[in-house]
């Protein structure tokens, strides 16, 4: 049951970063974009892999956390590219 309630958390939480890549990707700049943030959701990320791994917890729940660390590492690729796209604007 505690798997599936971490699923569940990691699904209902996930879901909100493919609508933030599509969100990001379409503005082309980054200047509603905070690096730091994304970095800290990584972090987390890497963190609730590493326990699943320390524990020899090798289920579904890891597979969700690994796709959702894609997609928020993708979002860390559009960063810097909207980043270019803002200094070319300036420039």
């Amino acid at each position: 049951m505690t798997n599936f309630l971490e699923a569940f958390m990691l699904i209902c939480f996930g879901l909100s970063w493919p609508l933030s890549l599509y969100k990001n990707i379409k503005a082309k700049t980054a200047k509603s974009m905070s690096l730091q943030f994304t970095l800290l959701i990584i972090t987390g990320y890497i963190a609730g892999i590493t326990a699943k791994i320390v524990n020899n917890n090798f289920n579904y729940v890891l597979v969700i956390y690994i796709l959702n660390l894609i997609i928020v590492s993708a979002n860390i690729v559009v960063y810097f590219i909207n980043l270019r796209y803002d200094k070319r604007s300036i420039a």
